[in-house]
């Protein structure tokens, strides 16, 4: 049994259920029920007796897009764990981006982090190269980059502080650098951050990293981590948009594409690419009257 929760477009839902229907005993699955659930009183909630995550979730787009979209195999509930990317999921901004164009150098950097989130490049290729373009920069441009760019996501304090008061463990994790991820995650109230260090002597970074790089499979196995301090089994959640978080949304429970690339959209069972990151919650069943805002 697969269990569909979706916010769309209010114009026009039923003909656009009864097209999900058509389509979905096209491929011999019944819808076995649709209903406006009254938790949030905008998610749609389909039951079907298939289990092929992968073609509801085609189907659904299909047929409701732009939508927020969760498909499970059980009645969703409140993670015990919360892992969540930093840059375009927690944060507007990619933040060496625009810590480059502080060295006249964000057009650049831009594109190289783009093809890197597509999926197109080697991740600690492409962040090393960028990195190398920074050196020189004064460190305390990162200062000012944080206070002068650097914004949060909108839903993404109500998320965290929510997914906390209910019992939630909550990580940080960034192929992004701790100068901008620390301050962010204690902004957001994150119980926990991982993520690079950049190189800094005499008050300029100097083009290199300090230490062990986090990439995908570092946010993965930080997943994996949180998971085996909770106990086995734990229902956990994701979220990310690039290529670089498509292990740890592929690992979770529940595994969110927010806004993403094509890649990071095509290997998740939740997909935000309607409203922010409060759809999460709704798409939970967390009812908003304990919403923390």
């Amino acid at each position: 049994m697969l269990i569909a929760r979706l916010i769309a477009d209010p114009d026009g839902l039923s003909a656009r259920i009864d097209a999900a229907r058509a389509a979905l005993e096209e491929r011999g699955v019944r819808i076995a029920a649709a209903a406006m659930l009254d938790f949030c009183g905008e998610t749609l909630e389909i039951t079907s007796p298939d289990d092929d995550v992968q073609a509801m979730l085609e189907v659904l787009d299909a047929c409701f897009k732009p939508a927020d979209i969760l498909v499970a195999r059980d009645e969703p509930a409140v993670p015990r764990v919360f892992i969540s990317d930093m840059d375009s999921t927690m944060i507007w901004q990619e933040c060496i981006d625009e810590l480059a164009d502080f060295a006249g150098l964000k057009e650049r950097v831009a594109a190289i982090t783009e093809r890197a989130m597509q999926g197109e490049l080697d991740f600690e290729a492409a962040l090393r190269e960028r990195v190398r373009l920074l050196a020189g920069l004064p460190e305390s441009a990162i200062a000012e980059c944080l206070e002068g760019r650097i914004r949060a996501m909108p839903g993404a304090r109500t998320l965290v502080a929510t997914l906390k008061a209910q019992g939630c463990h909550t990580v940080l994790v960034t192929g992004g650098f701790h100068h901008f991820a620390d301050p962010v995650g204690e902004m957001l109230g994150f119980d926990r951050v991982v993520g690079n260090r950049l190189e800094v002597a005499s008050g300029k970074l100097t083009g290199g990293l300090d230490g062990p790089i986090v990439d995908s499979s570092v946010k993965k196995a930080t997943l994996l981590e949180e998971v085996e301090a909770v106990g086995e089994g734990a229902v956990t959640l994701a979220t990310g948009d690039g290529a670089n978080d498509i292990p740890m949304i592929a690992a979770a429970t529940y595994g969110f594409a927010y806004h993403a690339k094509p890649k990071a959209r095509a290997a998740a069972n939740g997909r935000v690419d309607r409203g922010d990151l409060t759809s999460v919650l709704k798409l939970l069943g967390i009812n908003r009257h304990d919403w923390v805002r």
